[in-house]
């Protein structure tokens, strides 16, 4: 296993709420992720954990991939039929390739996504 720098402090943080998605697929602790991890990955990002939590009968789940370059979170409600995502990049990794590979993957109808540059710009 390869050891990852820290990345730089500016990089893109992006939310968004995917709607529309299939009832079956959002209390599914382990195809969740299965799909942020494979979408982090493809992003370009490095991962190194995940840990997510089912909460039983007709709930959601909530997860997180800890990545080197920041995180991808995740919290469904079945009962909505609705995900929310928080991704925070920096460095090469494209949070934007990110939150479109699971929109793809959830086949989320409705998509709202914020986009935001975080990093303080040096004092000279």
């Amino acid at each position: 296993m390869s050891v990852h720098t820290p990345c730089d402090a500016h990089g893109t943080h992006v939310l968004a709420d995917l709607g529309g998605i299939a009832v079956d697929m959002l209390p599914d602790a382990a195809a969740l992720k299965a799909i942020l991890v494979y979408a982090a990955k493809a992003a370009g990002a490095n991962v190194l954990s995940a840990h997510f939590h089912y909460f039983g009968g007709e709930h959601g789940v909530t997860g997180i991939v800890l990545l080197a370059e920041s995180h991808v979170t995740i919290h469904t409600w079945p009962e909505h039929r609705f995900a929310a995502l928080d991704i925070f990049m920096c460095g090469k990794a494209r949070a934007e390739d990110a939150v479109a590979q699971i929109a793809r993957e959830l086949k989320a109808e409705v998509r709202n996504v914020r986009t935001c540059e975080r990093g303080v710009v040096p004092l000279r």
